[in-house]
């Protein structure tokens, strides 16, 4: 398992080290992201399709015209033997008045209007999850990192250990302690292994490709920032006026709205401009009759007044009421998610800010911690038991204050989006925190 765990480890640190002047950034995988991003490119298909779909609903109310020919040659055995006949016909039909028409026109526009607030929400949602995606890889080598680190202080620790064993200043049982926090710090680091490659396969999700070099968090750089503005009612009265979900969801009880005008319309008359233009030419076989041609043409004015359908009218109009309630308990839905959400994240932010101070705090504690009881140990007070817990409770605090950096990073990123006011400028604002690895 060791042989394993070493080629493992190797190909990790050759696949983060192959290009170190060419690493990419959060900015950049965005990029790449907006081009390959499968569930983006779901979202322009449906705008483009919805907004081709008002030229489609705004077809019926401009003019149709038909042109019809046909030519044909009969044969006979009687006196007239042959026929050569053809007609054309050229017709206008212009529709005056359809309710449905200018009903089904409107709700295409707020279909395409929907569609394409539905791609400006899949926008920022691909920068929150290229976010996520991003600094997940981070923290997963950062936790491989902090093993990796406290397994070498571990066997350091053992190492020292057995040779005290070896002199008689200390027990075999000091010795045993020591090579089962070894042999679970071999098993920690295979689990952070395993998580540092799936976080890399997350990536790969978003953007079809590997991104196993990446700019790191500057934390020397790094500072938390209250958000602005700073009350959560504040940013709930910007989500409720941006929030696309929610913009999304009302678009939603608008159409539903209209799909009832356009059931009911089904009971209103319509009104038509027809014109038609006829023309024939006969061609007869025969001296008696020879040729003969004509000319025609119709123009009027057709009313369509629906009296009784089957009651399908009316069973239309209470199926789209009934889609209406539902689309409203929709929006009422929605609204407290986005709600809740918006809270949620605020929330976040500033226990992230108290958690990255309070951990800042304990890594300082718990390395004078680890130096006393090292020192300790060395004098007899303390025991290899009380070592390895401070070296794991070292490792551990910085892990946690990792994780905090992160997710402030994080839940900034999902109340701005909560808000509706996520964009591209605030990727480049993280970006510009981002640094290149030291090693």
């Amino acid at each position: 398992m060791t042989k394993t765990l070493r080629a493992l480890s190797m190909g990790i640190a050759l696949a983060v080290c192959s290009t170190p002047s060419f690493a990419d950034d959060l900015h950049q995988i965005y990029q790449k992201a907006l081009e390959k991003d499968a569930v983006l490119q779901q979202a322009i298909a449906q705008r483009d399709s919805a907004m081709e779909a008002i030229s489609v609903s705004r077809a019926p109310l401009l003019p149709q015209i038909n042109l019809t020919a046909d030519y044909s040659t009969t044969g006979s055995n009687r006196d007239v033997r042959e026929l050569d006949r053809g007609t054309a016909s050229l017709s206008l039909n212009q529709s005056i008045y359809d309710r449905s028409n200018w009903v089904g026109l409107d709700r295409a526009e707020k279909v395409a209007s929907q569609a394409d607030t539905n791609y400006q929400a899949a926008l920022q949602d691909l920068m929150v999850r290229v976010s996520e995606a991003y600094f997940d890889v981070l923290s997963a080598r950062d936790q491989l990192e902090f093993v990796q680190a406290t397994k070498k202080a571990i066997a350091r620790q053992l190492e020292q250990t057995k040779q005290r064993f070896a002199v008689g200043l200390t027990a075999i049982t000091d010795v045993h302690e020591a090579q089962a926090e070894f042999d679970q710090s071999v098993a920690d680091e295979i689990v952070a292994l395993n998580q540092l490659e799936n976080s890399y396969e997350g990536l790969r999700e978003i953007t079809g490709m590997y991104h196993k070099d990446l700019n790191v968090l500057n934390t020397e750089r790094f500072s938390p920032v209250q958000p602005d503005p700073k009350l959560s009612s504040d940013w709930q009265k910007m989500a409720n006026d941006k929030n696309l979900n929610l913009i999304i969801s009302q678009l939603g009880v608008d159409i539903a709205m209209q799909d009832i005008e356009l059931a009911q319309s089904g009971h209103w008359p319509t009104f038509s401009l027809f014109a038609q233009l006829n023309a024939a030419d006969n061609d007869y076989d025969s001296n008696l009759i020879g040729k003969s041609s004509y000319t025609d043409n119709v123009i009027g004015v057709q009313m369509n007044l629906p009296i009784y359908t089957g009651g399908g009218t009316t069973a239309q109009t209470r199926v789209a009421r009934a889609n209406f309630v539902e689309a409203s308990q929709v929006l009422n839905e929605t609204y407290r998610a986005v709600m809740r959400g918006v809270i949620n994240a605020y929330n976040n932010v500033k226990a992230s800010i108290s958690a990255v101070r309070a951990f800042e705090q304990t890594v300082i504690s718990r390395e004078s911690s680890l130096q006393a009881t090292e020192a300790g140990f060395e004098v007899g007070t303390r025991t290899i038991v009380d070592v390895l817990d401070s070296t794991r409770n070292l490792f551990d605090a910085k892990s946690r204050l990792s994780d905090a950096r992160y997710n402030y990073i994080l839940s900034v990123v999902q109340l701005k989006f909560a808000a509706g006011n996520l964009s591209e400028q605030d990727i480049i604002l993280i970006n510009n925190g981002l640094t290149r690895p030291t090693s």
